[in-house]
């Protein structure tokens, strides 16, 4: 096992202790989550603060230019470029990037009707503010799940080889806080809103360097040069080199 994908499985357990940490408090003491809606950062401490500084840690943490994570997150770093030894067909990288693009957007409708039904059900009082830290706890325990055992988006709708070459990977976060998005408070949109940060960067850097994220035109992404190995559980699709 690498450095890294050790990094990554210890990350999990601590996404698997939190998202079982709220769940339990959600079993036995329900109304106490959804005191969040009034949570103030400079106030007393309580277990919410405690939370809220796990998550936005996690994220802050991602957006430092060295920290140590895998390299779906770090391919959009421009340290991270490995030019091939062949030209790179830029034909190919066109069309390449237009089908991640499609498939992309395709996840996006999913995932907004999805998330939007969530809305619908807290707007009509039929979940709360409990169920939605609850949800996004969850996403954010799945998240990792993607990463080192199984991956829906990737299976059914991107298909690309591993999570190295995926296209939406710096999605993650901003998928985690979208239930926080229907809240009107500090501890939700300033999770929220600090995930879209991450996603606009993510979005921009592809945008100007598409060959970053490619393994035709970015030989850091091909097997042969992984030096992550974050697919010792979760076997790569066969697509790509």
């Amino acid at each position: 096992m690498t450095s890294i994908f050790r990094k990554a499985f210890a990350r999990f357990f601590i996404r698997l202790a939190v998202f079982l940490s709220v769940l339990g408090i959600y079993i036995v003491r329900r109304p106490f989550l959804d005191n969040f809606v009034n949570f103030h950062l400079f106030g007393p401490l309580t277990p919410m603060h405690l939370l809220w500084a796990i998550l936005m840690g996690d994220m802050i943490y991602h957006l430092l230019p060295k920290s140590a994570i895998p390299l779906g997150g770090r391919k959009q770093r421009a340290v991270e470029y490995l030019e091939p030894i062949q030209p790179v067909d830029k034909l190919k990288l066109f069309e390449y990037t237009q089908k991640q693009n499609l498939a992309a957007w395709r996840i996006a409708i999913i995932w907004v009707l999805g998330n939007s039904v969530f809305a619908m059900l807290y707007s009509w009082d039929i979940i709360g503010e409990a169920e939605l830290l609850l949800l996004s706890c969850f996403y954010f325990l799945s998240d990792f799940i993607c990463q080192l055992f199984w991956c829906p988006f990737q299976t059914f709708m991107m298909k690309n080889r591993c999570c190295t070459n995926c296209r939406i990977y710096d999605w993650g976060h901003v998928m985690m806080y979208t239930p926080m998005m229907f809240i009107k408070s500090f501890f939700s949109w300033s999770l929220f809103f600090m995930a879209l940060l991450i996603m606009l960067r993510w979005e921009l850097n592809y945008a100007k360097h598409p060959e970053r994220f490619y393994y035709g035109s970015n030989a850091a992404l091909r097997c042969g040069n992984c030096k992550d190995k974050m697919c010792h559980f979760k076997k790569p699709l066969p697509e790509g080199e």
